[in-house]
Protein backbone atom coordinates (compact mmCIF):
# COMPACT_ATOMS: atom_id res chain seq x y z
CA UNK A 1 0.00 0.00 0.00
CA UNK A 2 1.23 3.55 -0.75
CA UNK A 3 0.68 4.73 2.83
CA UNK A 4 2.64 1.83 4.31
CA UNK A 5 5.41 2.36 1.76
CA UNK A 6 5.78 6.03 2.78
CA UNK A 7 5.78 5.03 6.46
CA UNK A 8 8.49 2.46 5.79
CA UNK A 9 10.64 5.07 4.06
CA UNK A 10 10.15 7.52 6.94
CA UNK A 11 11.24 4.84 9.44
CA UNK A 12 14.19 3.61 7.40
CA UNK A 13 17.62 3.21 8.92
CA UNK A 14 19.68 6.41 8.76
CA UNK A 15 23.40 6.95 9.43
CA UNK A 16 25.04 10.35 9.88
CA UNK A 17 28.51 11.76 10.53
CA UNK A 18 27.22 15.20 11.54
CA UNK A 19 26.74 18.54 9.82
CA UNK A 20 30.08 18.38 8.01
CA UNK A 21 31.74 15.36 6.43
CA UNK A 22 35.29 16.69 6.64
CA UNK A 23 37.74 16.48 9.55
CA UNK A 24 41.23 17.94 9.87
CA UNK A 25 43.79 16.45 12.24
CA UNK A 26 47.32 17.33 13.26
CA UNK A 27 49.99 14.75 12.57
CA UNK A 28 50.66 12.47 15.61
CA UNK A 29 47.41 13.58 17.31
CA UNK A 30 44.19 11.69 18.07
CA UNK A 31 41.12 12.44 15.98
CA UNK A 32 37.44 11.73 16.56
CA UNK A 33 35.46 10.22 13.67
CA UNK A 34 31.79 10.78 14.59
CA UNK A 35 28.89 8.56 13.55
CA UNK A 36 25.34 8.03 14.81
CA UNK A 37 22.41 6.00 13.50
CA UNK A 38 18.64 6.30 13.90
CA UNK A 39 15.75 3.90 13.44
CA UNK A 40 12.19 4.40 14.66
CA UNK A 41 11.38 0.68 15.05
CA UNK A 42 14.43 -0.21 17.12
CA UNK A 43 17.22 -2.67 16.38
CA UNK A 44 18.21 -6.24 17.13
CA UNK A 45 21.66 -7.78 16.63
CA UNK A 46 22.73 -4.68 14.73
CA UNK A 47 26.14 -4.83 13.10
CA UNK A 48 28.30 -1.79 12.36
CA UNK A 49 31.65 -1.50 10.63
CA UNK A 50 34.16 1.23 9.85
CA UNK A 51 36.11 1.12 6.60
CA UNK A 52 39.13 3.09 5.43
CA UNK A 53 39.01 4.00 1.73
CA UNK A 54 36.02 1.67 1.22
CA UNK A 55 37.95 -1.60 1.51
CA UNK A 56 40.14 -1.68 4.61
CA UNK A 57 38.23 -2.79 7.73
CA UNK A 58 39.33 -0.87 10.84
CA UNK A 59 36.49 -1.58 13.31
CA UNK A 60 33.74 -4.20 13.53
CA UNK A 61 31.14 -4.27 16.29
CA UNK A 62 27.73 -5.69 17.18
CA UNK A 63 24.86 -4.41 19.34
CA UNK A 64 22.31 -6.87 20.72
CA UNK A 65 19.62 -4.27 21.56
CA UNK A 66 19.03 -0.78 22.94
CA UNK A 67 19.67 -1.96 26.51
CA UNK A 68 23.18 -3.19 25.76
CA UNK A 69 26.41 -1.53 24.72
CA UNK A 70 28.26 -2.63 21.58
CA UNK A 71 30.54 -5.63 21.73
CA UNK A 72 33.81 -5.68 19.84
CA UNK A 73 34.33 -8.23 17.07
CA UNK A 74 37.56 -6.84 15.60
CA UNK A 75 39.43 -3.57 15.45
CA UNK A 76 42.65 -1.97 14.33
CA UNK A 77 44.98 -1.51 17.36
CA UNK A 78 45.02 2.26 16.82
CA UNK A 79 41.22 2.55 16.70
CA UNK A 80 39.22 3.07 19.89
CA UNK A 81 35.43 2.93 20.26
CA UNK A 82 34.06 5.96 22.16
CA UNK A 83 30.32 5.79 21.46
CA UNK A 84 27.34 4.52 23.41
CA UNK A 85 23.98 3.07 22.34
CA UNK A 86 22.21 2.95 25.72
CA UNK A 87 21.99 6.74 25.97
CA UNK A 88 19.86 9.16 23.95
CA UNK A 89 21.84 8.88 20.70
CA UNK A 90 22.96 5.66 19.05
CA UNK A 91 26.56 6.82 18.95
CA UNK A 92 29.07 4.54 17.24
CA UNK A 93 31.92 7.03 16.92
CA UNK A 94 35.56 6.00 16.99
CA UNK A 95 38.89 7.68 17.71
CA UNK A 96 41.95 7.15 15.53
CA UNK A 97 45.07 7.44 17.68
CA UNK A 98 48.50 8.71 16.61
CA UNK A 99 47.33 9.96 13.24
CA UNK A 100 49.82 9.76 10.38
CA UNK A 101 49.83 11.39 6.96
CA UNK A 102 49.01 8.00 5.42
CA UNK A 103 45.74 7.98 7.41
CA UNK A 104 44.31 10.78 5.29
CA UNK A 105 41.40 9.59 3.17
CA UNK A 106 37.80 8.40 3.27
CA UNK A 107 36.26 6.73 6.33
CA UNK A 108 32.89 4.99 5.98
CA UNK A 109 30.55 4.16 8.84
CA UNK A 110 28.30 1.27 7.78
CA UNK A 111 25.29 -0.09 9.71
CA UNK A 112 23.11 -3.17 9.11
CA UNK A 113 19.91 -3.77 11.09
CA UNK A 114 18.33 -7.26 10.81
CA UNK A 115 15.16 -6.01 12.52
CA UNK A 116 14.48 -3.84 9.45
CA UNK A 117 14.79 -6.77 7.04
CA UNK A 118 18.56 -6.35 7.03
CA UNK A 119 18.32 -2.68 6.05
CA UNK A 120 21.74 -1.13 5.45
CA UNK A 121 22.97 2.43 5.35
CA UNK A 122 26.29 4.25 5.58
CA UNK A 123 27.86 7.70 5.82
CA UNK A 124 31.29 8.91 4.81
CA UNK A 125 33.72 11.30 6.40
CA UNK A 126 36.96 12.63 4.86
CA UNK A 127 40.07 13.05 6.98
CA UNK A 128 42.88 15.48 6.16
CA UNK A 129 46.15 15.25 8.08
CA UNK A 130 48.31 18.37 8.32
CA UNK A 131 51.74 19.21 9.71
CA UNK A 132 50.52 22.43 11.34
CA UNK A 133 47.12 23.92 12.02
CA UNK A 134 46.69 27.23 10.21
CA UNK A 135 44.54 29.89 11.83
CA UNK A 136 41.89 31.33 9.58
CA UNK A 137 42.58 34.97 8.68
CA UNK A 138 39.35 36.90 9.09
CA UNK A 139 40.87 40.28 8.17
CA UNK A 140 39.23 40.42 4.74
CA UNK A 141 35.87 39.40 6.20
CA UNK A 142 36.12 42.07 8.90
CA UNK A 143 37.02 44.71 6.30
CA UNK A 144 34.04 43.74 4.13
CA UNK A 145 31.68 43.81 7.12
CA UNK A 146 33.08 47.21 8.17
CA UNK A 147 32.68 48.69 4.67
CA UNK A 148 29.12 47.38 4.31
CA UNK A 149 28.22 48.67 7.77
CA UNK A 150 29.73 52.09 6.94
CA UNK A 151 27.78 52.29 3.67
CA UNK A 152 24.55 51.44 5.45
CA UNK A 153 25.30 54.09 8.08
CA UNK A 154 25.99 56.72 5.39
CA UNK A 155 22.79 55.80 3.58
CA UNK A 156 20.75 56.23 6.77
CA UNK A 157 22.48 59.57 7.49
CA UNK A 158 21.80 60.75 3.91
CA UNK A 159 18.12 59.86 4.23
CA UNK A 160 17.85 61.77 7.53
CA UNK A 161 19.58 64.83 6.06
CA UNK A 162 17.32 64.67 3.02
CA UNK A 163 14.20 64.61 5.19
CA UNK A 164 15.43 67.55 7.27
CA UNK A 165 16.28 69.59 4.15
CA UNK A 166 12.91 68.84 2.56
CA UNK A 167 11.17 69.82 5.81
CA UNK A 168 13.07 73.14 5.93
CA UNK A 169 12.32 73.86 2.25
CA UNK A 170 8.64 73.13 2.79
CA UNK A 171 8.50 75.42 5.82
CA UNK A 172 10.30 78.18 3.89
CA UNK A 173 7.89 77.90 0.95
CA UNK A 174 4.88 77.96 3.29
CA UNK A 175 6.26 81.13 4.92
CA UNK A 176 6.71 82.82 1.54
CA UNK A 177 3.16 81.95 0.54
CA UNK A 178 1.82 83.51 3.77
CA UNK A 179 3.86 86.68 3.13
CA UNK A 180 2.56 86.95 -0.45
CA UNK A 181 -1.05 86.52 0.63
CA UNK A 182 -0.66 89.10 3.38
CA UNK A 183 1.09 91.58 1.08
CA UNK A 184 -1.56 91.18 -1.63
CA UNK A 185 -4.37 91.82 0.85
CA UNK A 186 -2.72 94.98 2.12
CA UNK A 187 -2.24 96.41 -1.39
CA UNK A 188 -5.88 95.84 -2.30
CA UNK A 189 -7.08 97.54 0.85
CA UNK A 190 -4.91 100.60 0.25
CA UNK A 191 -6.05 100.87 -3.36
CA UNK A 192 -9.66 100.61 -2.28
CA UNK A 193 -9.31 103.32 0.29
CA UNK A 194 -7.59 105.61 -2.17
CA UNK A 195 -10.32 105.07 -4.70
CA UNK A 196 -12.98 105.79 -2.10
CA UNK A 197 -11.39 109.10 -1.20
CA UNK A 198 -11.12 110.10 -4.82
CA UNK A 199 -14.78 109.36 -5.34
CA UNK A 200 -15.73 111.44 -2.26
CA UNK A 201 -13.99 114.57 -3.61
CA UNK A 202 -16.48 117.17 -4.80
CA UNK A 203 -16.40 118.01 -8.46
CA UNK A 204 -14.60 121.29 -9.19
CA UNK A 205 -16.77 124.37 -9.42
CA UNK A 206 -17.14 126.02 -12.80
Amino acid sequence: LPGLHIFAIACALEVSVGKTNTVMALNNSNVLLPCVFTTCIGFQDLVFTWYFNSTELIYHGKIKNKASEPTLIWHNPRVEFVGSTTKKDNNISIVLNNVEFSDAGKYTCHVKNPKERNAQHNATIFLTVVHKMVETDNTVTLIIVGVVGGLIGLLILFMLIKRVVLFIIKKTQDGKKECLVSSSGNDNTENGLAGSKAEQKAPPKA
